[in-house]
Protein backbone atom coordinates (compact mmCIF):
# COMPACT_ATOMS: atom_id res chain seq x y z
CA UNK A 1 0.00 0.00 0.00
CA UNK A 2 1.36 3.44 -0.93
CA UNK A 3 1.07 6.43 1.32
CA UNK A 4 -1.63 8.88 0.35
CA UNK A 5 -0.06 12.15 -0.78
CA UNK A 6 -1.47 15.53 0.07
CA UNK A 7 -2.95 17.43 -2.90
CA UNK A 8 -0.59 19.75 -4.72
CA UNK A 9 -2.20 23.16 -4.97
CA UNK A 10 0.79 24.83 -6.60
CA UNK A 11 2.03 28.24 -5.55
CA UNK A 12 -1.32 29.10 -4.01
CA UNK A 13 -0.75 26.50 -1.32
CA UNK A 14 -4.50 25.93 -0.93
CA UNK A 15 -7.60 24.72 -2.75
CA UNK A 16 -8.58 27.91 -4.57
CA UNK A 17 -12.01 26.64 -5.61
CA UNK A 18 -12.97 25.80 -2.04
CA UNK A 19 -11.36 28.98 -0.75
CA UNK A 20 -13.28 31.12 -3.26
CA UNK A 21 -16.61 29.45 -2.44
CA UNK A 22 -16.08 29.92 1.30
CA UNK A 23 -14.97 33.52 0.81
CA UNK A 24 -18.13 34.31 -1.16
CA UNK A 25 -20.28 32.77 1.57
CA UNK A 26 -18.49 34.81 4.23
CA UNK A 27 -18.94 38.03 2.24
CA UNK A 28 -22.63 37.20 1.71
CA UNK A 29 -23.13 36.68 5.45
CA UNK A 30 -21.41 40.00 6.14
CA UNK A 31 -23.47 41.89 3.59
CA UNK A 32 -26.75 40.38 4.81
CA UNK A 33 -25.94 41.30 8.41
CA UNK A 34 -25.12 44.88 7.40
CA UNK A 35 -28.28 45.18 5.31
CA UNK A 36 -30.47 43.98 8.19
CA UNK A 37 -29.09 46.42 10.78
CA UNK A 38 -25.87 47.48 12.50
CA UNK A 39 -26.82 45.47 15.59
CA UNK A 40 -27.11 42.30 13.51
CA UNK A 41 -23.56 42.90 12.31
CA UNK A 42 -22.41 43.33 15.91
CA UNK A 43 -24.14 40.08 16.87
CA UNK A 44 -22.47 38.31 13.94
CA UNK A 45 -19.07 39.56 15.12
CA UNK A 46 -19.84 38.41 18.66
CA UNK A 47 -20.74 34.92 17.42
CA UNK A 48 -17.61 34.73 15.27
CA UNK A 49 -15.51 35.74 18.26
CA UNK A 50 -16.86 32.80 20.25
CA UNK A 51 -15.63 30.52 17.45
CA UNK A 52 -12.34 32.39 17.42
CA UNK A 53 -11.89 31.96 21.17
CA UNK A 54 -12.57 28.24 20.86
CA UNK A 55 -10.02 27.96 18.05
CA UNK A 56 -7.31 29.95 19.79
CA UNK A 57 -7.70 28.22 23.14
CA UNK A 58 -7.45 24.81 21.48
CA UNK A 59 -4.36 25.84 19.52
CA UNK A 60 -2.56 27.53 22.42
CA UNK A 61 -3.08 25.07 25.25
CA UNK A 62 -5.56 22.24 25.63
CA UNK A 63 -4.84 22.08 29.37
CA UNK A 64 -6.15 25.51 30.36
CA UNK A 65 -8.67 24.84 33.18
CA UNK A 66 -12.32 24.64 32.18
CA UNK A 67 -13.38 27.57 34.35
CA UNK A 68 -10.79 29.83 32.70
CA UNK A 69 -11.99 28.71 29.27
CA UNK A 70 -15.59 29.36 30.21
CA UNK A 71 -14.68 32.83 31.42
CA UNK A 72 -13.03 33.66 28.10
CA UNK A 73 -15.96 32.21 26.13
CA UNK A 74 -18.38 34.43 28.02
CA UNK A 75 -16.14 37.49 27.95
CA UNK A 76 -15.79 37.52 24.15
CA UNK A 77 -19.41 38.39 23.22
CA UNK A 78 -19.75 40.67 26.26
CA UNK A 79 -16.76 42.73 25.11
CA UNK A 80 -18.04 42.97 21.55
CA UNK A 81 -21.59 43.96 22.46
CA UNK A 82 -20.38 46.39 25.15
CA UNK A 83 -18.29 48.11 22.49
CA UNK A 84 -21.32 48.33 20.20
CA UNK A 85 -23.75 49.66 22.78
CA UNK A 86 -21.48 51.93 24.84
CA UNK A 87 -18.28 52.51 22.88
CA UNK A 88 -14.65 52.58 23.92
CA UNK A 89 -15.17 53.18 27.64
CA UNK A 90 -17.40 50.12 27.93
CA UNK A 91 -14.95 48.05 25.89
CA UNK A 92 -12.08 49.01 28.18
CA UNK A 93 -14.18 48.30 31.27
CA UNK A 94 -15.34 44.88 30.05
CA UNK A 95 -11.84 43.92 28.95
CA UNK A 96 -10.20 44.83 32.27
CA UNK A 97 -13.02 43.09 34.18
CA UNK A 98 -12.50 39.98 32.04
CA UNK A 99 -8.76 39.98 32.71
CA UNK A 100 -9.34 40.30 36.46
CA UNK A 101 -11.85 37.47 36.32
CA UNK A 102 -9.41 35.23 34.44
CA UNK A 103 -6.71 35.95 37.01
CA UNK A 104 -9.14 35.17 39.83
CA UNK A 105 -10.85 32.00 38.61
CA UNK A 106 -7.48 30.37 37.93
CA UNK A 107 -6.39 30.74 41.58
CA UNK A 108 -8.04 27.55 42.97
CA UNK A 109 -5.98 25.33 40.62
CA UNK A 110 -2.73 26.29 42.33
CA UNK A 111 0.56 27.78 41.21
CA UNK A 112 1.58 25.20 38.58
CA UNK A 113 1.36 26.83 35.11
CA UNK A 114 -0.57 29.78 36.57
CA UNK A 115 1.32 32.40 34.55
CA UNK A 116 1.17 30.30 31.41
CA UNK A 117 -2.56 29.68 31.62
CA UNK A 118 -3.62 33.24 32.42
CA UNK A 119 -1.20 34.75 29.89
CA UNK A 120 -2.60 32.59 27.10
CA UNK A 121 -6.18 33.35 28.11
CA UNK A 122 -5.47 37.09 28.11
CA UNK A 123 -3.72 36.81 24.73
CA UNK A 124 -6.89 35.21 23.35
CA UNK A 125 -9.00 38.08 24.70
CA UNK A 126 -6.71 40.65 23.08
CA UNK A 127 -6.07 38.92 19.78
CA UNK A 128 -9.73 38.07 19.19
CA UNK A 129 -12.57 40.05 20.78
CA UNK A 130 -10.61 43.18 21.75
CA UNK A 131 -9.35 43.80 18.22
CA UNK A 132 -12.66 42.79 16.62
CA UNK A 133 -14.59 45.19 18.88
CA UNK A 134 -13.19 48.13 16.94
CA UNK A 135 -15.16 46.90 13.91
CA UNK A 136 -18.43 47.10 15.83
CA UNK A 137 -17.50 50.56 17.11
CA UNK A 138 -17.07 51.50 13.46
CA UNK A 139 -20.54 50.27 12.51
CA UNK A 140 -22.13 52.09 15.45
CA UNK A 141 -20.62 55.42 14.39
CA UNK A 142 -21.84 57.93 11.79
CA UNK A 143 -21.86 56.33 8.31
CA UNK A 144 -20.94 53.12 10.08
CA UNK A 145 -22.08 50.68 7.41
CA UNK A 146 -20.01 52.52 4.79
CA UNK A 147 -16.99 52.44 7.08
CA UNK A 148 -17.25 48.68 7.62
CA UNK A 149 -17.62 48.12 3.88
CA UNK A 150 -14.49 50.24 3.36
CA UNK A 151 -12.62 48.26 6.04
CA UNK A 152 -13.47 44.95 4.38
CA UNK A 153 -12.84 46.26 0.85
CA UNK A 154 -9.40 47.60 1.76
CA UNK A 155 -8.41 44.37 3.51
CA UNK A 156 -9.62 42.26 0.57
CA UNK A 157 -7.72 44.56 -1.80
CA UNK A 158 -4.54 43.77 0.12
CA UNK A 159 -5.16 40.03 -0.20
CA UNK A 160 -6.03 40.15 -3.89
CA UNK A 161 -3.21 42.47 -4.89
CA UNK A 162 -0.68 40.59 -2.80
CA UNK A 163 -1.75 37.19 -4.10
CA UNK A 164 -1.85 38.22 -7.77
CA UNK A 165 1.54 39.95 -7.71
CA UNK A 166 3.17 37.35 -5.47
CA UNK A 167 1.97 34.38 -7.51
CA UNK A 168 3.04 36.04 -10.76
CA UNK A 169 6.26 37.85 -9.89
CA UNK A 170 7.22 36.78 -6.38
CA UNK A 171 10.93 35.96 -6.13
CA UNK A 172 12.22 37.81 -3.09
CA UNK A 173 10.87 36.54 0.27
CA UNK A 174 9.79 39.23 2.71
CA UNK A 175 10.06 37.16 5.88
CA UNK A 176 11.28 33.64 4.96
CA UNK A 177 11.49 32.47 8.58
CA UNK A 178 7.91 33.54 9.32
CA UNK A 179 5.92 33.27 6.07
CA UNK A 180 8.02 31.82 3.21
CA UNK A 181 5.40 32.47 0.50
CA UNK A 182 5.09 36.19 1.28
CA UNK A 183 7.28 38.20 -1.11
CA UNK A 184 8.26 41.80 -1.60
CA UNK A 185 6.71 41.67 -5.06
CA UNK A 186 3.46 40.58 -3.47
CA UNK A 187 3.69 43.44 -0.96
CA UNK A 188 4.23 45.90 -3.82
CA UNK A 189 1.17 44.56 -5.63
CA UNK A 190 -0.89 44.78 -2.44
CA UNK A 191 0.29 48.35 -1.89
CA UNK A 192 -0.62 49.42 -5.42
CA UNK A 193 -4.11 47.89 -5.34
CA UNK A 194 -4.74 49.11 -1.80
CA UNK A 195 -3.82 52.73 -2.49
CA UNK A 196 -5.98 52.77 -5.63
CA UNK A 197 -8.87 51.24 -3.66
CA UNK A 198 -8.42 53.83 -0.91
CA UNK A 199 -8.47 56.72 -3.37
CA UNK A 200 -11.60 55.39 -5.10
CA UNK A 201 -13.40 54.85 -1.80
CA UNK A 202 -12.64 58.37 -0.63
CA UNK A 203 -13.69 59.96 -3.89
CA UNK A 204 -16.91 58.04 -4.53
CA UNK A 205 -18.09 56.74 -1.14
CA UNK A 206 -16.91 59.35 1.34
CA UNK A 207 -16.60 62.31 -1.08
CA UNK A 208 -13.39 63.49 0.53
CA UNK A 209 -9.89 64.43 -0.66
CA UNK A 210 -8.24 61.68 -2.70
CA UNK A 211 -5.05 61.87 -0.69
CA UNK A 212 -6.91 60.88 2.47
CA UNK A 213 -7.77 57.59 0.77
CA UNK A 214 -4.19 57.18 -0.41
CA UNK A 215 -2.86 57.61 3.13
CA UNK A 216 -5.43 55.21 4.58
CA UNK A 217 -4.69 52.65 1.88
CA UNK A 218 -0.94 52.93 2.42
CA UNK A 219 -1.16 52.52 6.19
CA UNK A 220 -3.70 49.72 6.10
CA UNK A 221 -1.66 47.59 3.71
CA UNK A 222 1.17 47.77 6.26
CA UNK A 223 -1.05 46.80 9.19
CA UNK A 224 -2.71 44.03 7.16
CA UNK A 225 0.71 42.60 6.34
CA UNK A 226 1.79 42.86 9.97
CA UNK A 227 -1.41 41.11 11.06
CA UNK A 228 -0.72 38.27 8.64
CA UNK A 229 2.86 37.93 9.87
CA UNK A 230 1.75 37.96 13.52
CA UNK A 231 -0.55 35.00 12.98
CA UNK A 232 2.13 33.19 10.93
CA UNK A 233 4.57 33.67 13.81
CA UNK A 234 2.06 32.32 16.33
CA UNK A 235 1.42 29.25 14.17
CA UNK A 236 5.13 28.63 13.69
CA UNK A 237 5.71 28.87 17.42
CA UNK A 238 2.89 26.37 17.99
CA UNK A 239 4.08 24.09 15.18
CA UNK A 240 0.79 24.14 13.25
CA UNK A 241 -0.09 25.00 9.64
CA UNK A 242 -3.61 26.30 10.27
CA UNK A 243 -5.46 27.38 13.38
CA UNK A 244 -8.15 24.79 12.57
CA UNK A 245 -9.92 23.19 9.61
CA UNK A 246 -13.25 24.93 10.05
CA UNK A 247 -13.14 26.84 6.74
CA UNK A 248 -12.23 24.74 3.66
CA UNK A 249 -9.47 26.36 1.63
CA UNK A 250 -8.69 28.85 4.39
CA UNK A 251 -8.02 26.86 7.56
CA UNK A 252 -9.47 28.36 10.70
CA UNK A 253 -11.39 31.52 11.49
CA UNK A 254 -8.22 33.38 12.45
CA UNK A 255 -6.53 32.26 9.23
CA UNK A 256 -9.15 34.38 7.49
CA UNK A 257 -9.42 37.23 10.00
CA UNK A 258 -5.73 37.79 10.83
CA UNK A 259 -5.40 40.92 8.70
CA UNK A 260 -8.98 42.09 9.14
CA UNK A 261 -9.06 42.35 12.93
CA UNK A 262 -5.76 44.25 13.03
CA UNK A 263 -7.06 46.56 10.31
CA UNK A 264 -10.26 47.07 12.33
CA UNK A 265 -8.32 49.08 14.90
CA UNK A 266 -6.32 51.13 12.39
CA UNK A 267 -9.49 51.80 10.35
CA UNK A 268 -11.31 52.97 13.48
CA UNK A 269 -8.46 55.37 14.25
CA UNK A 270 -7.93 56.65 10.69
CA UNK A 271 -11.61 57.03 9.88
CA UNK A 272 -12.05 59.05 13.06
CA UNK A 273 -9.19 61.27 11.92
CA UNK A 274 -10.20 61.76 8.28
CA UNK A 275 -14.01 61.46 8.39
Amino acid sequence: MTDQQAPNYGRAGRDLRAATAVALLLVAALVIALLISPVSFAMLVAAVMVLTVHELLAALDGEIPRLVRLTVYLAAPVMVMSAYWRGGDALLTSFVASVLLVLSVRLPQGQDNYVSHVSKAILVLVYGPLFASFAVMLVSSDRGVQKVIALVALTVATDLGGYAAGATFGKHPMAPKISPKKSWEGFAGALLVQVVAGVLLWLFMFHGPWWHGAVVGFLMVITATVGDLIESMIKRDLGIKDMSRLLPGHGGVMDRLDSLIVNAFIAWALFALFL
